[in-house]
């Protein structure tokens, strides 16, 4: 994927013997008391600026507050994460807190025990979060996790380059993507920052035409039939590799990771590229990235993802997810506590206004400051529709196909017709 908030370096790893002590003292809080004894092992993908000194405070901020609490915090970069939790899991000893966002990889994490159900514990408070936040973390009507984050996917833009390339307004339909792709390169700039290694980014292309060009419901009936083999999802590869064939993306992108010096956010942030189809957390990451830390600034814009002629889906139907936390379940009492803790109105408005989230608990969206996280925000509540990022969505291993197929696509070794048929193949294996 996807989904991402920051994501740089890979810090804090636990060592095998702090990992061994950890799960060891996973059993202090049975009894259900939030202040006995005990530690939190807490995993999330915010590792760099903004939100990694915030998260790091609200955690002594709780220790402070309850004395015999250690929240043992791992900030991961997000493949790394991934990986990590993978094996975990496969191990049977998640975390106690970790990052989430929901769907088929939550439903096979509660599938397979791994995660508390936290539907009782979230009660009280629950109603106080935005119904579509919540509904990626629902399975079978019970809640397995808590986001604090919510957005979509859209396209941000250099309007200097836009202008200099004679490019006036955000483009509203694929053909004029395409038009404006042909007019940034003629004025001699990069027109799309790509992070080809890390292959999520790249799949919300294929995910938002196939949006566009089936609808939803070709999405939804995919899932539901296990069959991504119609022309609809051919259609969608036909239309990407139209944008692959104008070469759009910056030198060296199959190379090119997301939050890195020289990857896909940086790029954008110090303005060598015009731009690109990421999440909310867009600008924050191209400023951490960008050599003065500041990026693009007011120079900064967002358009959604546009219509394509003849589509049946609609320009108002929103891709993206929120961003959020499930519990392990061997976790200590205090977890639930301390995610509820950082769900409270004025921990989200602090979160907020770092500008890298877009709070999921209605009363903190007035903390809501920066003018393109208002207007992703204000796209967000006319959303028509919504669908979660597909490599999350789907079961894992088919969101894992998603990701290197269309990989594959834009690298120009399979084609349309192809990539169909390899991810119609893991989904029936399912």
């Amino acid at each position: 994927m996807t989904a991402h908030l920051s994501r740089r370096t890979l810090l804090g790893l636990v060592g095998a013997g702090a990992g061994a002590y950890l799960l060891t003292g996973c059993g202090d809080g049975e009894s259900g008391d939030p202040d006995a004894p005990q530690a939190v092992n807490w995993w999330h993908i915010q590792n760099t600026e903004p939100m990694l000194p915030v998260w790091a405070a609200m955690a002594q901020e709780y220790q402070g507050a309850h004395p015999n609490v250690t929240v043992e915090v791992q900030p991961l970069e997000n493949e790394a994460f991934k990986a990590k939790l993978t094996t975990a899991t496969q191990a049977g000893s998640p975390p106690d807190l970790f990052q989430s966002w929901g769907g088929g990889v939550l439903k096979q994490q509660v599938d397979a025990g791994l995660v508390k159900d936290l539907t009782d514990d979230v009660r009280p408070w629950i109603g106080g979060l935005l119904p579509a936040a919540v509904q990626p973390f629902t399975v079978d009507g019970k809640i397995y996790g808590v986001p604090f984050d919510v957005g979509m996917v859209g396209f941000w833009y250099n309007k200097d380059l836009f202008a200099a390339a004679g490019v006036t307004a955000g483009p509203t339909t694929w053909a004029g993507v395409l038009d404006a792709v042909r007019r940034l390169k003629a004025a001699g700039t990069v027109p799309i920052a790509l992070a080809g290694k890390e292959k999520w980014p790249a799949h919300y292309y294929w995910a938002y035409l196939a949006m566009r060009i089936g609808g939803l419901g070709a999405l939804q009936q995919a899932a539901k039939d296990n069959n991504f083999d119609t022309p609809d999802f051919v259609a969608a590869g036909d239309r990407l590799k139209e944008l692959v064939d104008l070469q759009p993306f910056q030198k060296g992108f199959l190379g090119a990771d997301y939050s890195s010096p020289d990857g896909q956010a940086a790029t954008m942030g110090n303005g060598r590229a015009a731009m690109e189809l990421m999440g909310q957390w867009a600008p924050s990451v191209q400023a951490s990235a960008s050599t003065g830390k500041k990026g693009l600034g007011d120079k900064l814009g967002f358009f959604p993802f546009p219509a394509v002629d003849g589509g049946k889906g609609s320009a108002s139907e929103a891709f993206g997810g929120g961003n959020g936390f499930a519990v392990g379940k061997d976790a200590p009492a205090a977890a639930v506590d301390f995610l509820k803790t950082l769900l409270t109105a004025d921990n989200q408005r602090r979160a907020a206004r770092t500008g890298a989230v877009l709070p999921t608990v209605r009363d903190a969206t007035d903390a809501i400051s920066d003018p393109n996280n208002k207007v992703v925000a204000a796209s967000l509540a006319g959303a028509t529709g919504f669908q979660l990022y597909l490599d999350q969505a789907y079961p894992p291993a088919v969101g894992q196909q998603v990701n290197d197929s269309v990989a594959e696509l834009i690298a120009g070794s399979k084609t349309p017709a192809q990539i169909v048929k390899d991810i119609t193949t893991v989904a029936k294996s399912q």
